[in-house]
């Protein structure tokens, strides 16, 4: 079928030979006819002639056998040998720069920066302040290694320079957004970094990534640690987030309901150190005088909150 907008009129033969159930010759001929510039089926037409010979067929393959011993199952995710030496900050500095003067689509970028990643995991806090203070620069094409590999590094140290350098203020906000965003994946997280993290709530204007992320955090780490709840970092999260409750989440204008839905939300996230706020969820769910968003809200902060807390017995039996 050949339409008015049709522009290339294609045509593709081959011929096969076959012995013994194996393919031993092709040669095809395809044929494209530009239809725009044709008259009656000539025209500007391209002709290509393509043959495909077997040659040899290997009558075995060579391996080399392998002990069944030298073998075991592993997982799947990204191994690297641990280093004996000491990497000192020096040496990560010089591979911020190495990594500034490499095509950034690179494989030998790829390997630096995973470098990078696993040597930032050996330094302290101090040699990390001495680092951004050395390596906070941009590269040619504006890129900051070591911004982006700094939420990959998910040590203590690595938590609480982030949280400096976010307090600063001298970080673009699509930044502080991903360094936010990248608490929830810290797979084994600290009280210590909690507790340097919980200031930053009570920074004005501190966004919805902020409480989300933070709280994220929390909740893994009450998730591994036991009777997480009397742990002063958690608390002093909890105690913040309480404040902007207060007795029973009542507000005075719309920009308060806005935040107030957020820490509701926040609380939800925590998991289980949200347990010591059953009552005052409880009050802020079944005050009839706040807005329906509120009550609900308050009703869905309890979704990680264990059932040894008897939610059914803190909520009224009519909302």
């Amino acid at each position: 079928f050949q339409s008015e907008q049709q522009i290339l009129s294609s045509k593709l033969e081959c011929v096969q030979s076959i012995k013994d159930g194996v393919l031993v010759e092709a040669k095809c001929t395809e044929s494209n006819l530009a239809t725009p510039f044709s008259q009656k089926g000539s025209g500007a037409t391209t002709q290509t002639q393509s043959s495909l010979k077997l040659f040899q067929v290997e009558t075995e393959t060579l391996y080399t056998k392998v002990d069944s011993e030298d073998l075991y199952v592993a997982s799947m995710l990204y191994e690297r040998e641990e280093t004996e030496r000491e990497v000192t900050g020096g040496e990560v500095t010089e591979l911020v720069w190495r990594l500034c003067l490499a095509h950034s689509a690179s494989f030998e970028a790829a390997d630096l920066f995973m470098t990078l990643v696993f040597e930032l995991r050996h330094l302290s806090l101090e040699a990390l302040k001495v680092l951004w203070q050395r390596s906070s620069f941009k590269c040619r094409d504006n890129w900051q290694p070591l911004i982006d590999a700094l939420p990959s590094c998910a040590t203590e140290a690595c938590v609480v320079l982030m949280k400096e350098i976010i307090a600063s203020g001298e970080l673009e906000e699509d930044k502080v957004e991903y360094f936010f965003w990248s608490f929830s994946f810290i797979p084994k997280p600290t009280s210590g970094m909690i507790e340097s993290l919980a200031p930053l709530l009570k920074l004005p204007g501190a966004s919805q990534s902020c409480f989300l992320g933070v709280t994220a955090l929390l909740h893994r780490f009450c998730s591994t640690y036991t009777s997480c709840d009397g742990v002063p970092a958690v608390q002093s999260v909890m105690r913040t987030l309480e404040k902007f409750l207060g007795a029973n989440c009542t507000m005075q204008d719309a920009e308060q309901l806005s935040k107030m839905q957020l820490v509701l939300k926040a609380i939800g996230n925590a998991g289980l150190a949200a347990a010591s706020l059953a009552p005052v969820l409880s009050s802020c769910a079944s005050l009839r005088s706040n807005p329906i968003e509120v009550r609900l809200a308050a009703i869905q902060a309890f979704r990680r909150v264990p059932c040894s807390v008897r939610v059914s017995d803190l909520l009224p039996a009519q909302v």
